[in-house]
């Protein structure tokens, strides 16, 4: 099995070369149903009850997309790599759902506005963390939600965003915040780990 950590890790990753064997990681392409029943709870427990629109940044091979409109929702999924891109449309094909090529730190929506934005494993590489979730809270509709999930992977030379600092910054911008922990559920990845790995769920 790859390693997940090494994978993530490398934010300087040809994602269009990449994405035919992205999916081979368990929590990418959720082809395990244990895996996917997993992740399918946890987006259930985090977004709107009721039918709403989700913004997917760097939505890869739409996996959790397609979790989201399985769910009732309509997806807009953008992502840097077209091949990602490509791969998300044919998933979803005939779903309520569509696909950008685009930076997730500046998505290319114009005025359209979101009751939740979705980022997972995508703020940590991003080279101001903060400006882009000042963008984002502004795409959302008041009372919208920011789910980000996000995680410190490998030991030797280790690549993410803590927690307590992704947190602080997301409280300026939202009236409620919490985390999440995802490291003690190994059936979401898997397989056991022990590098941190969160979830912030933020309403604003």
């Amino acid at each position: 099995m790859t390693d997940h950590s090494a994978f993530e890790a490398d934010a300087d990753v040809d994602w269009n070369a990449r994405a035919a064997s992205f999916d081979d990681e368990p929590d990418h392409g959720l082809r395990d149903p244990e895996v996917r029943a997993a992740w399918a709870d946890r987006l259930r427990s985090w977004l709107p009850g009721r039918s709403c629109d989700l913004l997917d940044l760097g939505c890869g091979t739409g996996s959790l997309s397609l979790l989201a409109a399985e769910q009732g929702h309509r997806v807009t999924g953008v992502d840097s790599s077209r091949a990602m891109v490509d791969l998300a449309r044919a998933k979803l094909a005939g779903r309520d759902a569509a696909f950008q090529i685009g930076d997730a730190a500046a998505p290319p929506v114009g005025e359209q506005r979101f009751d939740a934005v979705l980022v997972r494993h995508v703020l940590w590489a991003l080279p101001d963390p903060g400006r882009a979730l000042r963008h984002w809270r502004e795409l959302l509709r008041p009372g919208g939600r920011l789910v980000l999930v996000e995680g410190v992977w490998g030991t030797v030379s280790p690549a993410g965003i803590p927690a307590d600092r992704l947190t602080a910054l997301v409280e300026p911008l939202a009236g409620h915040v919490r985390v999440e922990r995802l490291s003690d559920d190994p059936v979401l990845w898997g397989r056991a780990v022990t590098d941190e790995r969160y979830a912030v769920l933020a309403t604003v």
